[in-house]
């Protein structure tokens, strides 16, 4: 086990805030003297199961405590999944089924073990606890807090003030993710911003308890592609962990190079001395590309065996490196941040590139239209386009979409 201080450090890369660096640095050199690992806790939310470079954040963090020889924790919340976390939302979610949550649940555990070590990772479900609690123990837990504090959460408060209905169930939420907390007897609980309240109310039932209080971490929000948005999904800016080696290595590339530091911190295990080697390199004049190309080896090494990384170099190497794609090629500016391929087709027919929208998408769906070397498809023309991709109609025609 590496001394406090170094531990210290390595926990520290990236992270967003806080509560408490002194508690901390004082149960991580009682873990040190004793030979005890602390109990780093997790909440799953199983609503959502495909995860994407964004939600891995907090899982790499957990990752490299595992490393450093803690206990992980992660907690499914297959009780509070049936309430739905309203954290952000500005109305009530619908409740999951349990066959649903399940379902859910396990999509999730074969996607965090992409990141986390299986063997030294321990999984429970919250309803082995909570749905044990009588009514009487619930009247108590309420009886921790207020209307008036529940009500400081902005989504809360929001859609109060909007008149908006508030479920008094949906209170239960927080209240709930905390006394996962008493049951593990966490020392330290991870979450995105967005978790702010959640994991402080975890920290306040505890002292309640008379437990010692966890330290709350929270990671921030990682951008997509596009350099502006929180990764999405729907937004099409994402990078899926799950993705073939060959679309996570070209996807890696395509980041805005104001952003290699921030992926190297939040998406990588690297030391933070080697960050700082990296940062050094990119203000004295190195190339981003160069570092870029290391960085998208990295990322896609995280995820896939060697030899997948290899092809996948290979790959990008043959479509990108060997000028497959002609230098001189018309371009189209981008007008806002949020261009997407099936909004800009009116001005590709302006370029006589197209005839029509029913010429576009009959080539759409008949493969004749690449995006960045790979077949568009109808699933696909969401997506958001970021400054230098490239698109091929048919066999001969380009556009290079700059901003």
């Amino acid at each position: 086990m590496l001394m406090p201080e170094e531990q210290m450090q390595i926990i520290l890369k990236g992270v967003h805030t806080l509560v408490n660096e002194d508690e901390l640095l004082l149960k991580l050199r009682k873990s040190f003297e004793r030979n005890e690992p602390l109990t780093i806790k997790l909440g799953l939310d199983p609503s959502a199961p495909d995860i994407h470079l964004g939600h891995a954040v907090v899982l790499r963090k957990i990752k490299q405590m595992q490393d450093l020889g803690h206990h992980v924790v992660i907690v499914i919340g297959d009780f509070t999944g049936k309430i739905g976390d309203p954290t952000g939302k500005s109305k009530g979610r619908v409740a999951l089924t349990d066959e649903k949550v399940k379902e859910n649940a396990k999509t999730y555990c074969e996607q965090i073990f992409k990141v986390l070590d299986k063997e030294k990772t321990e999984v429970r479900f919250n309803s082995q606890w909570l749905s044990k609690l009588n009514f009487e123990d619930v009247i108590k837990l309420a009886a921790t807090t207020t209307v008036a504090r529940i009500l400081e959460r902005d989504d809360f408060q929001k859609r109060y003030e909007n008149h908006t209905p508030i479920g008094i169930h949906e209170f239960f939420y927080p209240l709930m993710q905390a006394y996962d907390s008493i049951e593990l007897k966490a020392d330290i609980e991870l979450g995105g911003t967005d978790q702010t309240f959640n994991i402080l109310m975890g920290r306040t039932l505890q002292k309640t308890f008379g437990q010692e209080q966890q330290i709350a971490i929270f990671m921030p929000i990682l951008e997509g592609l596009d350099g502006t948005e929180k990764m999405s999904k729907s937004l099409g800016n994402y990078i899926g962990i799950s993705e073939p080696a060959e679309v996570m290595f070209k996807k890696v590339m395509e980041i805005p190079d104001s952003h290699i530091i921030k992926y190297f911190e939040l998406a990588t295990d690297e030391h933070p001395s080697e960050i700082e080697k990296i940062r050094t390199e990119l203000n004295t004049g190195a190339n981003p590309r160069d570092i870029k190309y290391h960085l998208a080896k990295i990322i896609t090494s995280l995820y896939h065996m060697p030899k997948d990384v290899e092809n996948a170099v290979e790959y990008y190497n043959a479509a990108f490196g060997k000028k497959v794609i002609p230098e001189d090629i018309p371009e189209l500016l981008l007008k806002g941040d949020k261009e997407t391929i099936a909004n800009i087709i009116s001005q590709l027919i302006s370029m006589n590139l197209v005839k029509s929208k029913s010429e576009f998408i009959r080539l759409v769906e008949q493969g004749g239209i690449q995006f960045n070397s790979e077949k568009l498809t109808p699933d696909n023309m969401s997506r958001i386009i970021v400054p230098n991709d490239v698109m091929k109609i048919g066999k001969k025609r380009f556009i290079k979409f700059v901003k």
